[in-house]
């Protein structure tokens, strides 16, 4: 999962591109980069690490220009590393770049094709670096000196033909303009907005809305599934439906856990989605055990605070904030190895004691992957003195990997695959574990957008809605993403194709 910000300004756009950044930080803490463009002239700064850390005074003083895009990753396919940082830069033709969220499942394929048929270099082994090559090769076909509005969406009809998953993507040609495109699901998240000056319009690409309400932008609505999207440099926007058949089916997986829950997505409101999860779930844990003997509701921070509170609402018990969060620990799913895993937990939360002791607990998280961190949490309410503890998810089980942007491990290592909820309550300690029905959590989503016939669920059922993932190619998946593969990157510490690291100077 990814986080991408494109502005065509009146004025420098560092500054703001460095705010959407910020607010798009939860979405990725790899790795953070920006791309201005100033008299055709295209300036950058990437490197690993958070916003605040990549970004110091002396680099925002070189990104000058009214125009440019930025990018928050998480590492998600192929290795990481500054190399891997994006947004990514071809010199021909006219000198594009382009920061993309999301995976390309086809993508050994066409990188194949990029190099022996294209006759285009790629560098990396990221997707995202395929993405901008198609793209770019695409709208070099279109053979104009100067890439009208219609040969940008021509190009990106052929990379719609071209490339398969889940992609959101912003990118920049260098003295014409700001592009953007959807696939044609609508996997991954884009919305567009608009802010009013006295020089004129601006406009604002985001993966999620809070980055536009922060900087003072108007959300106008998201970017349509198979949407391309071309701002020129003189302000003016163009828009034009480019794939074949165009359907919205988004990532449920965003409303449960990436978005932040003052963000709307795909005009839903995570907030609201969130409180009807709470509620569908605390009806459920009635009709199952109505004479529970819960007492008090604690949160797993944060994600799945706002459906706690409302499962405490509803079961009429007390809620409480028992444990507390070291937000600068990161995500424990995406780290590899369970040593690791586990103490990561233990630094990233602390129990306060006074809310567990001598009480029957019910522990609310957002979703249960691995089941490290729900088995780790689980001890340490029994360590601080509660008699029960209780563990209620937000999401149904999570059986099967994340093809389209999330980096969740092989099947193999996700606590409930193959598993009963009796056999995982028993893996990860609980003494009862409740899971959220998936009819549940779609109706808790489509409730905010009733025009949505259908989410990616993947991760629950098991069904890849592109159509193009086998069992060979999730066999292929979990050789990468299982534990042993990512700990032997690490410990080789080499990039698996070499990059160049680019710290700021200009491209010429």
């Amino acid at each position: 999962m990814c986080g991408v910000v494109g502005i065509v300004g009146k004025s420098n756009v560092n500054l703001r591109l460095y705010d959407a950044l910020t607010m798009l930080q939860h979405r990725g803490q790899d790795a953070a980069g920006i791309v201005t463009c100033e008299d055709g002239r295209i300036h950058q700064r990437k490197d690993v690490g958070l916003v605040r850390d990549v970004f110091h005074t002396r680099h925002m003083k070189r990104l000058p220009g009214p125009m440019g895009i930025g990018h928050v990753r998480y590492p998600t396919a192929g290795s990481s590393g500054p190399a891997m940082a994006q947004p990514f830069y071809v010199n021909s033709p006219y000198g594009i770049c382009l920061a993309h969220n999301g995976n390309l499942t086809n993508a050994k394929e066409l990188m194949k094709h990029v190099f022996m048929t294209d006759l285009r270099h790629i560098n990396t082994d990221s997707d995202s670096e395929v993405l901008l090559n198609v793209f770019a090769h695409e709208l070099q076909l279109q053979g104009k000196m100067k890439p009208e509005p219609n040969d940008v969406f021509s190009a990106i009809k052929r990379v719609h033909r071209r490339c398969q998953g889940a992609y959101a993507a912003v990118g920049l040609i260098a003295n014409y303009g700001l592009f953007a495109f959807r696939d044609p699901y609508g996997i991954r998240p884009l919305v567009y907005g608009t802010r009013e000056t006295p020089e004129g319009t601006e406009y604002m690409l985001a993966s999620e809305s809070v980055a536009l309400d922060v900087l003072g932008f108007k959300v106008e609505r998201d970017v349509a599934p198979g949407e391309g999207i071309f701002i020129d440099t003189e302000g003016r926007f163009h828009s034009a439906q480019c794939a074949d058949q165009p359907e919205l089916v988004p990532c449920l997986f965003e409303q449960v856990y990436f978005a932040r829950p003052d963000s709307l997505i795909d005009n839903i409101s995570v907030y609201k989605c969130r409180l009807r999860m709470g509620e569908k779930l605390a009806e459920k844990i009635l009709a199952e055990c109505p004479d529970h003997d819960i007492d008090v509701v604690i949160p797993v921070p944060d994600t799945s605070r706002v459906a706690a509170q409302t499962i405490a609402e509803v079961l009429g018990v007390k809620f409480r904030e028992g444990l507390m969060k070291n937000r600068y620990i990161g995500r424990t799913f995406i780290m590899p190895g369970q040593t690791e895993r586990k103490k990561s937990v233990r630094q990233k939360l602390n129990p306060i004691s006074l809310e567990f002791k001598g009480k029957n607990v019910m522990l609310v998280d957002d979703s249960i992957v691995r089941g490290t961190t729900s088995k780790e949490i689980i001890q340490m309410a029994r360590d601080a003195g509660a008699r029960k503890v209780y563990m209620a998810s937000a999401a149904p089980p999570v059986r099967y990997p994340n093809v389209y942007g999330i980096d969740m491990p092989s099947a193999k290592e996700l606590v409930a695959h193959g598993h009963t909820v009796e056999e995982v309550a028993e893996l990860i300690g609980a003494d009862w574990l409740i899971y959220q029905d998936l009819e549940d959590l779609v109706e808790s989503a489509r409730e905010g957008n009733s025009h949505i016939k259908r989410f990616e669920c993947a991760v629950f059922n098991g069904e890849y809605i592109t159509g193009d993932v086998d069992e060979d190619y999730l066999h292929n998946l979990a050789a990468t993403r299982n534990d042993s593969a990512k700990m032997a990157r690490e410990s080789d510490g080499r990039p698996e194709v070499v990059g160049l690291h680019n710290t700021g100077s200009n491209i010429h």
